[in-house]
C-alpha cells in the first residue's frame, strides 16, 4: 500500500536525477535558465539569442519530461503492486510526494545553498555579477511555492490517469 520510504526514494531519485541535470545545463550555458533567474538579472543581460532559445527547448523538453516520467512510474508501480486495494489518495499522496521532495530539494539545494550562498562561478551570467539577486532567497522561496501548487496539480492528474489504467 501506501509507503513513505517509496516516496522518499523515488523522490531521491527524481531529486539526484532532475539536479544532476540542472547542474550539467548550467555549467554548459547559465542562460539556458535565463528564465528561472531572478528579475534583476534577467533586466541585466540581452534577451535569449535564438540558439539559446533552441537549447532551453533541447535541455528542457527532456528534463519536464522526466518531471513527469518519474512520479508517474512511482505511481504506476504503486498500482500495479496493489491493485484496486489502493486509494485514489494513495495514488495522490505517492504522485505529490515524489514530486514534492524534487520541490524541496530544488529550493533548499539549488536554490538556498547553491544559488544564493555558494553560488559557483557557472551559474553566474556574465555582466550580472554580484547583482541583488543572486543572494534573494524570497524569489526562490515564491518560486517553490508556485512549484507545490504545480506538484499538487500534477499529483491529482498522474493519480486520476493511473486509477483508470
Amino acid at each position: 500500500m501506501f509507503s513513505i520510504s517509496k516516496i522518499a526514494l523515488d523522490g531521491t531519485i527524481l531529486s539526484f536525477t532532475a539536479s544532476l541535470f540542472i547542474i550539467v545545463s548550467l555549467r554548459f550555458n547559465p542562460r539556458i535558465w535565463l528564465q528561472d533567474y531572478p528579475p534583476d538579472i534577467q533586466n541585466k543581460v540581452p534577451p535569449k539569442t535564438e540558439r539559446e532559445k533552441r537549447l532551453s527547448l533541447i535541455f528542457g523538453i527532456p528534463f519536464l519530461i522526466l518531471l513527469i516520467a518519474v512520479p508517474f512510474a512511482s505511481t504506476l508501480a504503486l498500482k500495479i503492486q496493489n491493485g484496486d486495494a489502493v486509494s485514489f489518495l494513495q495514488l495522490f499522496l505517492n504522485a505529490f510526494g515524489v514530486a514534492f521532495i524534487f520541490n524541496l530539494v530544488d529550493l533548499l539545494l539549488l536554490d538556498w545553498l547553491m544559488f544564493c550562498t555558494i553560488i559557483p562561478k557557472f551559474i553566474v551570467i556574465p555582466g550580472t555579477e554580484g547583482l541583488a539577486g543572486y543572494k534573494d532567497y524570497s524569489y526562490h522561496f515564491k518560486a517553490a511555492i508556485i512549484g507545490t501548487v504545480l506538484s499538487v496539480v500534477s499529483g491529482l492528474v498522474i493519480a486520476s490517469i493511473v486509477s483508470f489504467l
